[in-house]
């Protein structure tokens, strides 16, 4: 899944906006973005554009953690 997010200030309110683009639909939230990007070049009050992902069929959990136990990782050194 995509998410694309974007600030539109309002009467100096800025309002957070966002929308949902399926995993298979990459290119879709990409114009989505250009379209955007394309309005606030124009002179519209949108900041802040930006696309997360998250991928469910990642191999391990989103986020910072330790190391499985398991995982034995070596730097090669020369």
């Amino acid at each position: 899944m995509y998410m694309v997010y974007w600030t539109v200030v309002e009467h100096a309110l800025k309002v957070a906006y966002s929308r949902e683009f399926d995993t298979s639909d990459m290119v879709s939230a990409m114009k989505f973005m250009e379209e955007l990007r394309t309005r606030q070049r124009q002179g519209e009050q949108i900041c802040f554009v930006t696309m997360a992902s998250e991928n469910p069929n990642s191999v391990g959990p989103a986020g910072v953690a330790d190391p499985d136990p398991g995982y034995n990782w070596k730097k090669r050194r020369r």
